[in-house]
């Protein structure tokens, strides 16, 4: 356990030491003071417009700086030659594998905490009122997604030679997930056999990463979901995250790197 941790360690590091860590604060600050700059939060209809955006936003940030960070890691490892040293010491391709994951599953924790603290003070200061279940829930479901997120970059790491090609084809997948993979079940309704069962399969077997999407419990002031529900998300979002992490597990142990 020790050497995995001391992996993801390094990959938190990183994170601060490059240039994403910053680019991430001073979108916090543009979107805090975007929210502070517009003196309507009287106005219902506005402040929630507002908060739509804000959390759009974040959604998106988050998505780049995981998708981005995960991609990056191994290609980054076989292009300086540091892989070799690291397997070369007792640890394990898996252990290598999970000490990444969590690495960076932790530096969007940490991502996710500054823009939920920003705009959380500052909603609080405009709306007098601060639901911190909400909040919670909210960026809780949120992070659980990015572990999926995060350990489809690195499965996609193993198969694309590229960080790029990789993180455009999980870019890819996620937008479609999230635009289409609700749908899919309607949209299998009106096709006919074969395309149907294809329809219902890929449906049942992507994950359904809107599930995760809680924004409006901020937005629109609604009481907190049930906490059963959110374990159960949490749940389905770590049996889809271990299903792709022995993925790229496997993927690796078979992978050449010479």
């Amino acid at each position: 356990m020790r050497p995995t941790l001391a992996v993801a360690g390094v990959v938190i590091k990183e994170m601060f030491r490059r240039k994403d860590f910053y680019v991430l604060f001073v979108l916090t600050a543009v979107i805090s003071l975007m929210m502070g700059s517009i003196n309507i939060f009287n106005d219902d209809k506005i402040a929630r417009h507002i908060k739509e955006l804000c959390l759009a936003l974040i959604w998106g940030a988050s998505l780049v700086i995981s998708v981005i960070c995960a991609a990056r890691q191994i290609p980054a490892e076989l292009e300086s030659r540091t892989l070799f040293p690291l397997l070369a010491k007792p640890l394990g391709r898996s252990q290598f594998i999970a000490g990444k994951f969590l690495g960076c599953w932790a530096a969007c924790g940490l991502a996710l905490v500054c823009f939920y603290l920003f705009f959380g003070v500052l909603a609080a200061s405009r709306e007098r009122h601060w639901p911190l279940a909400n909040y919670f829930q909210a960026m809780g479901m949120h992070w659980f997604m990015l572990g999926m997120v995060v350990a489809l970059a690195l499965a996609g790491s193993l198969v694309f030679a590229a960080a790029s090609s990789n993180a455009t084809i999980c870019f890819s997948i996620i937008a479609s997930i999230l635009v289409l993979g609700r749908h899919l079940n309607h949209f299998a309704i009106q096709e006919a056999e074969p395309g149907r069962s294809i329809l219902y399969a890929l449906y049942f077997a992507i994950p359904h990463l809107e599930l995760f999407d809680v924004r409006d419990l901020i937005i629109h002031d609604w009481p907190p979901v049930p906490w059963s529900a959110c374990g159960l998300a949490g749940l389905y979002a770590s049996a889809y995250t271990a299903i792709l992490l022995a993925a790229s597990c496997l993927l690796f142990r078979r992978k050449s790197l010479t």
